[in-house]
């Protein structure tokens, strides 16, 4: 799904109401109606719901949909911010509408009339949508701090009041929702970390909007998801055997980390490399063959005799150390070898110390920093959207992608695209993760994948493997092992098995 912006999105509901055809009104009455059936199937116990409405189109929502639930007879109060103006058109009609419905009415113009909000309550937020373009001041500060000290239950229609649609939002005199109603599509703000603390669990609510218009419609910003991945995802062909698959060359471990060898070698088999060799060192021979026997053992001492050009791929980094011989290692791999690797954990923190290593990558080579080995890469930023633009500069710069890992981890392209993986959970926050992508990532390479769907599918399926063991086994006890243990339930869900 492409991320619009909030013009985009404004754009989208005109070109649906001009298309379907509908009235504006009628459309709005579409979008109450979805909220209307999220809240009555959450069956919340409430006191009352306390509707908080400014005088746009979202408020306009929030009327309407105080007017649905009245009518399923839900006790329902109305607090209309009241700063002299008349208010748009749809909110009008829905007043008017609102007023033939036993359902209190209040305006308010000082703080002194702001209402007790207790914690059987709940709270729907309308006062602003995406339409928002410029930090709040005066009443509305003044309201957003009042509902944000209740106890209760906030609930915010499109995203919550305050928060910028499109950019980073240098206030934090934002609604703190327990969860949000989204229209249509997510949008960019629900995709920065710094913004988790404002919207909590986010529903985009299907209002069918045009699909005609996503056609034409131009953002390099896409969400990703199994419909898209498995457009990426190929079957493999009866007569393949393990040529056709590619050898992969997994330089990764030294004394003390070996764990990190094993998980980024079995994950390099499990996304289906048809051979894969791990250069370890010789000492640890034993440590490598016992936990990952499909494998075979290359020394990192015998690097010098090495005919690297004779891999399909290369992954570089886990568990490596950064001492002055892995350096080097690294040096004769981009000397000799002029395909796409993937270079992850020590490798990265060796590129972030040799600037002109980074500068030697293949074209077409992946890297995957975390948020702090980002910034010894490519340097601090101030926010994610400015991360976002760094990363999106030396993608192209370099030819390279670059993955920042993370929830909703961003894949930064040569050809200015981004990408945002929708599958993953907390439970990944934990040693070895990234090593078992870095295998991922190499194994896919190794198959003849082009690195970008490389990168697509292999974010995807580290994701959703995560996904699916969670159910059995909770957030908690995930370990990056499982990962690999329950990728094969995802690529089985890609082909529909």
């Amino acid at each position: 799904m492409k991320v619009l912006t909030a013009e985009q999105i404004r754009k989208w509901d005109e070109f649906t109401i001009m298309n379907e055809p509908i009235s504006s009104l009628d459309l709005m009455e579409r979008a109450a109606n979805k909220c209307c059936e999220w809240i009555l199937e959450k069956a919340f116990d409430a006191g009352a719901i306390k509707i908080f409405c400014g005088k746009g189109n979202n408020g306009g929502d929030g009327l309407a949909i105080a007017r649905l639930l009245a009518e399923k007879g839900i006790l329902v109060e109305v607090f209309i911010v009241e700063l002299g103006s008349l208010g748009s058109d749809d909110f009008q009609a829905n007043l008017h509408r609102l007023h033939a419905h036993p359902v209190n009415i209040h305006f308010l113009q000082h703080p002194d009339f702001f209402p007790e909000v207790s914690d059987k309550d709940i709270v729907i937020d309308a006062l602003f949508g995406t339409g928002l373009n410029r930090l709040l001041e005066g009443l509305y500060v003044e309201l957003i701090k009042h509902i944000n000290s209740a106890a209760t239950t906030t609930i915010s229609i499109d995203i919550p009041s305050g928060l910028l649609a499109d950019k980073p939002t240098a206030s934090d005199v934002i609604i703190h929702a327990d969860f949000t109603l989204t229209f249509q599509c997510l949008k960019m703000c629900f995709l920065f970390p710094e913004n988790e603390q404002y919207f909590g669990d986010v529903s985009i609510l299907d209002i069918r909007l045009h699909p005609a218009y996503l056609f034409d419609v131009p953002s390099i910003y896409v969400v990703t998801d199994a419909a898209f991945i498995k457009t990426i995802y190929t079957r493999r062909k009866n007569f393949s055997h393990k040529g056709t698959f590619g050898h992969a060359l997994m330089i990764a471990g030294e004394y003390g980390k070996m764990g990190a060898a094993i998980l980024t070698t079995t994950a390099c088999l499990r996304a289906g490399a048809g051979l894969v060799s791990a250069m370890v060192p010789e000492d640890q021979f034993a440590i490598i063959q016992t936990a990952v026997p499909e494998a075979m053992a290359v020394g990192q001492d015998e690097a010098e005799q090495i005919d690297f050009a004779k891999y399909a791929t290369i992954g570089v980094g886990p568990g490596l150390g950064t001492k002055e011989t892995a350096a080097r290692l690294i040096q004769r791999v981009l000397s000799q070898f002029n395909k796409p690797i993937v270079i992850d954990a020590d490798g990265l923190n060796i590129l972030s110390a040799n600037d002109e290593l980074l500068r030697d990558l293949p074209p077409g080579s992946i890297v995957t920093p975390h948020l702090k080995e980002f910034e010894r890469l490519f340097g601090k930023t101030e926010n994610h959207a400015e991360r976002i633009q760094r990363a999106r500069y030396f993608a192209q710069k370099l030819f390279i992608y670059i993955i920042i890992k993370g929830h909703y981890s961003v894949l930064a392209c040569p050809d200015g695209e981004v990408y945002f993986n929708s599958t993953g959970n907390a439970g990944m926050a934990t040693g070895g993760s990234g090593d078992v992508l870095t295998g991922i990532l190499t194994g896919l390479l190794s198959q003849n994948y082009s690195p970008k769907e490389a990168c697509l599918l292999g974010m995807y399926v580290h994701g959703d493997a995560a996904d699916i063991a969670v159910k059995e086994i909770s957030q908690e006890a995930l370990v990056a092992s499982d990962i690999n243990h329950f990728l094969g339930r995802s690529f089985l869900a890609l082909k529909g098995k």
